[in-house]
Protein backbone atom coordinates (compact mmCIF):
# COMPACT_ATOMS: atom_id res chain seq x y z
CA UNK A 1 0.00 0.00 0.00
CA UNK A 2 1.77 3.16 -0.89
CA UNK A 3 1.98 6.30 1.50
CA UNK A 4 -1.69 8.34 1.01
CA UNK A 5 -0.51 11.72 2.60
CA UNK A 6 2.79 12.95 4.42
CA UNK A 7 4.52 10.96 7.28
CA UNK A 8 3.07 10.15 10.02
CA UNK A 9 -0.36 11.36 8.92
CA UNK A 10 -3.17 8.36 8.30
CA UNK A 11 -3.90 6.46 5.18
CA UNK A 12 -6.81 8.03 3.11
CA UNK A 13 -9.05 5.40 4.26
CA UNK A 14 -8.10 6.25 8.42
CA UNK A 15 -7.04 2.35 9.16
CA UNK A 16 -3.01 3.36 8.09
CA UNK A 17 -0.54 5.22 9.92
CA UNK A 18 2.46 6.35 7.56
CA UNK A 19 5.89 5.93 9.38
CA UNK A 20 8.92 8.29 8.89
CA UNK A 21 10.69 5.54 6.53
CA UNK A 22 6.93 6.03 4.72
CA UNK A 23 5.76 2.09 5.72
CA UNK A 24 2.22 2.08 6.36
CA UNK A 25 1.21 0.19 9.50
CA UNK A 26 -2.35 -0.54 9.78
CA UNK A 27 -3.49 1.03 12.85
CA UNK A 28 -5.62 -2.04 14.23
CA UNK A 29 -3.53 -5.22 14.97
CA UNK A 30 -3.83 -9.05 16.57
CA UNK A 31 -1.20 -9.89 19.30
CA UNK A 32 -0.44 -13.43 20.06
CA UNK A 33 1.37 -13.15 23.22
CA UNK A 34 0.57 -15.87 25.86
CA UNK A 35 -1.16 -17.36 23.19
CA UNK A 36 0.34 -20.99 22.89
CA UNK A 37 2.59 -22.41 19.77
CA UNK A 38 0.54 -24.48 17.84
CA UNK A 39 -3.23 -25.29 16.66
CA UNK A 40 -4.76 -22.24 19.31
CA UNK A 41 -2.09 -19.66 17.88
CA UNK A 42 -3.19 -20.96 14.29
CA UNK A 43 -6.80 -20.32 14.88
CA UNK A 44 -6.65 -16.91 16.32
CA UNK A 45 -4.01 -15.59 13.47
CA UNK A 46 -6.80 -16.93 10.64
CA UNK A 47 -9.80 -16.17 12.76
CA UNK A 48 -8.02 -12.26 12.94
CA UNK A 49 -7.04 -12.20 9.13
CA UNK A 50 -10.22 -13.47 7.78
CA UNK A 51 -12.28 -10.75 10.13
CA UNK A 52 -9.91 -8.18 8.26
CA UNK A 53 -6.84 -7.58 10.38
CA UNK A 54 -3.78 -7.08 8.31
CA UNK A 55 -1.19 -6.60 11.19
CA UNK A 56 0.10 -9.52 13.29
CA UNK A 57 2.29 -8.78 16.10
CA UNK A 58 4.63 -11.96 17.46
CA UNK A 59 7.75 -12.16 19.04
CA UNK A 60 10.98 -14.25 19.66
CA UNK A 61 10.14 -14.56 23.28
CA UNK A 62 6.67 -15.73 22.58
CA UNK A 63 7.76 -19.14 20.93
CA UNK A 64 4.96 -18.99 18.20
CA UNK A 65 6.48 -17.56 15.08
CA UNK A 66 5.91 -20.68 13.58
CA UNK A 67 2.05 -21.13 14.07
CA UNK A 68 1.94 -17.53 12.98
CA UNK A 69 3.44 -18.28 9.71
CA UNK A 70 1.50 -21.45 8.85
CA UNK A 71 -1.52 -19.44 9.73
CA UNK A 72 -0.48 -16.49 7.34
CA UNK A 73 0.30 -19.22 4.69
CA UNK A 74 -3.55 -21.08 5.22
CA UNK A 75 -5.22 -17.89 5.12
CA UNK A 76 -4.94 -17.33 1.28
CA UNK A 77 -4.49 -13.81 2.07
CA UNK A 78 -1.33 -12.17 -0.22
CA UNK A 79 1.70 -12.02 2.20
CA UNK A 80 2.08 -8.38 0.59
CA UNK A 81 -1.21 -7.52 2.06
CA UNK A 82 -0.20 -8.27 5.55
CA UNK A 83 1.82 -6.34 8.17
CA UNK A 84 4.15 -8.63 9.87
CA UNK A 85 5.82 -7.58 13.29
CA UNK A 86 8.69 -9.47 15.48
CA UNK A 87 11.00 -8.65 18.07
CA UNK A 88 14.33 -9.22 19.25
CA UNK A 89 14.73 -10.79 22.25
CA UNK A 90 17.46 -9.26 24.05
CA UNK A 91 18.60 -11.49 26.26
CA UNK A 92 19.94 -13.55 22.98
CA UNK A 93 23.46 -11.58 21.49
CA UNK A 94 22.58 -10.61 17.79
CA UNK A 95 19.62 -9.05 16.32
CA UNK A 96 20.90 -10.30 12.90
CA UNK A 97 21.22 -13.74 13.15
CA UNK A 98 18.00 -13.85 15.25
CA UNK A 99 16.07 -11.82 12.48
CA UNK A 100 17.37 -14.73 9.76
CA UNK A 101 16.05 -17.45 12.57
CA UNK A 102 12.11 -15.85 13.14
CA UNK A 103 12.08 -15.14 9.11
CA UNK A 104 12.96 -18.96 8.70
CA UNK A 105 9.97 -19.97 11.40
CA UNK A 106 7.43 -17.24 10.22
CA UNK A 107 8.36 -19.00 6.59
CA UNK A 108 8.51 -15.57 4.95
CA UNK A 109 10.99 -13.27 3.08
CA UNK A 110 10.94 -10.19 5.41
CA UNK A 111 8.73 -8.84 8.27
CA UNK A 112 7.54 -5.74 8.04
CA UNK A 113 9.04 -4.05 11.63
CA UNK A 114 11.43 -5.67 13.79
CA UNK A 115 11.53 -4.04 17.63
CA UNK A 116 13.92 -4.03 20.34
CA UNK A 117 11.33 -5.99 22.69
CA UNK A 118 12.72 -4.17 25.95
CA UNK A 119 16.11 -2.46 26.61
CA UNK A 120 18.22 -5.24 28.53
CA UNK A 121 21.83 -4.32 28.81
CA UNK A 122 21.06 -0.42 27.71
CA UNK A 123 19.61 0.98 25.19
CA UNK A 124 21.62 1.33 22.33
CA UNK A 125 23.63 -2.13 22.19
CA UNK A 126 22.12 -3.78 20.00
CA UNK A 127 20.86 -1.35 17.60
CA UNK A 128 23.35 -1.65 14.89
CA UNK A 129 22.62 -4.85 14.36
CA UNK A 130 18.87 -3.79 13.99
CA UNK A 131 19.95 -1.59 11.41
CA UNK A 132 22.44 -3.95 9.53
CA UNK A 133 18.88 -6.20 9.52
CA UNK A 134 17.02 -3.88 7.89
CA UNK A 135 19.76 -2.73 5.19
CA UNK A 136 19.92 -6.27 4.20
CA UNK A 137 15.78 -6.46 3.80
CA UNK A 138 15.07 -8.53 6.70
CA UNK A 139 12.89 -5.99 7.42
CA UNK A 140 11.07 -2.73 6.07
CA UNK A 141 11.07 -0.90 9.06
CA UNK A 142 12.96 -1.00 12.79
CA UNK A 143 12.02 0.28 15.88
CA UNK A 144 11.97 -0.41 19.89
CA UNK A 145 9.59 -1.57 22.49
CA UNK A 146 9.40 -1.02 25.99
CA UNK A 147 11.67 2.14 25.82
CA UNK A 148 10.88 5.08 27.81
CA UNK A 149 11.84 8.71 26.84
CA UNK A 150 15.28 8.84 27.47
CA UNK A 151 15.95 5.88 26.35
CA UNK A 152 14.30 6.55 23.34
CA UNK A 153 16.76 9.52 22.86
CA UNK A 154 19.80 7.29 23.95
CA UNK A 155 19.30 5.58 20.74
CA UNK A 156 18.43 8.26 18.62
CA UNK A 157 21.46 10.35 19.45
CA UNK A 158 23.31 7.29 17.87
CA UNK A 159 21.38 5.97 15.27
CA UNK A 160 22.32 5.65 11.69
CA UNK A 161 18.67 4.98 10.94
CA UNK A 162 16.75 6.09 13.47
CA UNK A 163 13.69 3.95 15.32
CA UNK A 164 10.20 4.50 14.01
CA UNK A 165 8.42 2.84 16.51
CA UNK A 166 8.29 2.59 20.33
CA UNK A 167 5.70 0.00 21.10
CA UNK A 168 4.86 0.10 24.60
CA UNK A 169 1.45 -0.27 27.21
CA UNK A 170 -0.64 2.85 26.30
CA UNK A 171 -4.33 2.74 26.87
CA UNK A 172 -7.12 5.95 29.02
CA UNK A 173 -5.49 4.32 32.06
CA UNK A 174 -1.95 4.48 31.28
CA UNK A 175 -2.02 7.94 29.04
CA UNK A 176 1.56 8.12 28.60
CA UNK A 177 1.17 11.54 26.99
CA UNK A 178 5.20 12.66 28.22
CA UNK A 179 5.99 9.63 26.16
CA UNK A 180 3.68 10.29 23.75
CA UNK A 181 5.15 14.06 23.60
CA UNK A 182 8.94 12.77 23.16
CA UNK A 183 8.01 10.33 20.55
CA UNK A 184 6.27 13.11 18.33
CA UNK A 185 9.50 15.41 18.77
CA UNK A 186 11.50 12.58 17.34
CA UNK A 187 9.01 11.43 14.68
CA UNK A 188 8.62 8.12 16.34
CA UNK A 189 4.89 6.32 16.07
CA UNK A 190 3.70 5.89 19.92
CA UNK A 191 1.98 1.82 19.26
CA UNK A 192 0.01 0.47 22.18
CA UNK A 193 -0.36 -2.58 23.55
CA UNK A 194 -2.10 -3.79 26.32
CA UNK A 195 -5.38 -1.71 25.08
CA UNK A 196 -7.40 -3.53 27.54
CA UNK A 197 -5.27 -4.13 30.21
CA UNK A 198 -5.04 -7.77 29.79
CA UNK A 199 -8.77 -7.41 30.84
CA UNK A 200 -8.65 -5.36 33.58
CA UNK A 201 -10.55 -2.01 32.02
CA UNK A 202 -13.65 -4.04 30.68
CA UNK A 203 -15.27 -3.48 34.07
CA UNK A 204 -14.64 0.55 34.75
CA UNK A 205 -18.03 2.17 34.80
CA UNK A 206 -16.34 4.88 32.69
CA UNK A 207 -15.55 2.39 29.55
CA UNK A 208 -19.11 0.69 30.31
CA UNK A 209 -21.41 3.89 30.24
CA UNK A 210 -19.92 4.97 27.48
CA UNK A 211 -20.07 1.37 25.70
CA UNK A 212 -24.29 1.49 26.70
CA UNK A 213 -24.79 4.30 25.21
CA UNK A 214 -23.40 4.33 21.75
CA UNK A 215 -23.97 0.11 21.99
CA UNK A 216 -20.67 -0.75 22.07
CA UNK A 217 -18.48 -3.30 23.83
CA UNK A 218 -16.18 -1.72 26.57
CA UNK A 219 -13.75 -3.31 24.14
CA UNK A 220 -14.72 -1.05 21.24
CA UNK A 221 -14.70 1.80 23.32
CA UNK A 222 -11.25 1.47 24.39
CA UNK A 223 -9.91 0.39 21.15
CA UNK A 224 -11.24 3.46 19.59
CA UNK A 225 -9.54 5.52 22.19
CA UNK A 226 -6.18 4.63 20.15
CA UNK A 227 -7.53 4.56 16.87
CA UNK A 228 -9.27 7.99 16.98
CA UNK A 229 -5.75 9.68 18.52
CA UNK A 230 -4.16 7.88 15.29
CA UNK A 231 -2.42 5.45 17.49
CA UNK A 232 -1.72 2.13 15.97
CA UNK A 233 -2.98 -0.95 18.62
CA UNK A 234 -2.57 -4.28 19.16
CA UNK A 235 -4.89 -6.26 20.80
CA UNK A 236 -5.53 -9.81 21.90
CA UNK A 237 -7.70 -12.22 22.19
CA UNK A 238 -8.11 -16.02 21.02
CA UNK A 239 -11.79 -15.57 20.77
CA UNK A 240 -13.27 -15.92 17.79
CA UNK A 241 -16.24 -13.58 18.60
CA UNK A 242 -13.89 -11.14 20.26
CA UNK A 243 -11.71 -11.25 17.59
CA UNK A 244 -14.78 -9.83 15.02
CA UNK A 245 -16.01 -7.34 17.35
CA UNK A 246 -12.80 -5.64 17.78
CA UNK A 247 -12.36 -5.23 14.63
CA UNK A 248 -15.66 -3.22 14.49
CA UNK A 249 -13.84 0.57 15.62
CA UNK A 250 -13.78 2.49 12.24
CA UNK A 251 -18.00 2.54 11.64
CA UNK A 252 -18.04 4.76 14.53
CA UNK A 253 -16.49 7.90 16.94
CA UNK A 254 -16.16 8.90 20.43
CA UNK A 255 -17.22 12.41 21.37
CA UNK A 256 -15.12 15.42 22.00
CA UNK A 257 -16.49 14.69 25.76
CA UNK A 258 -16.12 11.10 25.74
CA UNK A 259 -12.61 11.33 24.86
CA UNK A 260 -11.86 13.82 27.82
CA UNK A 261 -13.72 11.46 30.01
CA UNK A 262 -11.77 8.67 28.97
CA UNK A 263 -8.36 10.63 29.34
CA UNK A 264 -9.49 11.78 33.23
CA UNK A 265 -8.59 7.94 33.68
CA UNK A 266 -5.11 8.00 33.74
CA UNK A 267 -3.18 6.34 36.42
CA UNK A 268 0.32 7.69 35.34
CA UNK A 269 0.63 11.17 35.62
CA UNK A 270 0.98 11.67 31.88
CA UNK A 271 4.13 9.96 32.78
CA UNK A 272 6.99 9.86 30.11
CA UNK A 273 8.33 6.60 31.34
CA UNK A 274 7.44 3.43 29.30
CA UNK A 275 6.76 0.81 32.20
CA UNK A 276 6.01 1.40 36.10
CA UNK A 277 8.84 -1.32 36.53
CA UNK A 278 10.76 -3.43 34.56
CA UNK A 279 10.59 -7.12 34.41
CA UNK A 280 14.67 -7.23 33.46
CA UNK A 281 17.24 -7.01 35.73
CA UNK A 282 18.77 -3.59 35.64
Amino acid sequence: MPPAGPIGALTADGRGRILADGTVMPLLGVGVWQVPDGPACVRTVRAALEHGYRHIDTAQAYGNEASVGRALRESGVARDEVFVTTKFDPGRADPLREIAYSIDRLGVDYVDLYLVHWPAGGATWAWPEMEHARERSYTRSIGVSNFDAGELGEVMAVARTPPVVDQVQFNPFVHREGLARACARSNVTLEAYSPLGTGAHLTDPTVNAIGRRLERTPAQVLLRWSVQRGVPVVSKSSHGDRIEANARVFDFSLSAEDMARLDGLDRSGRTDAALERAWWPR
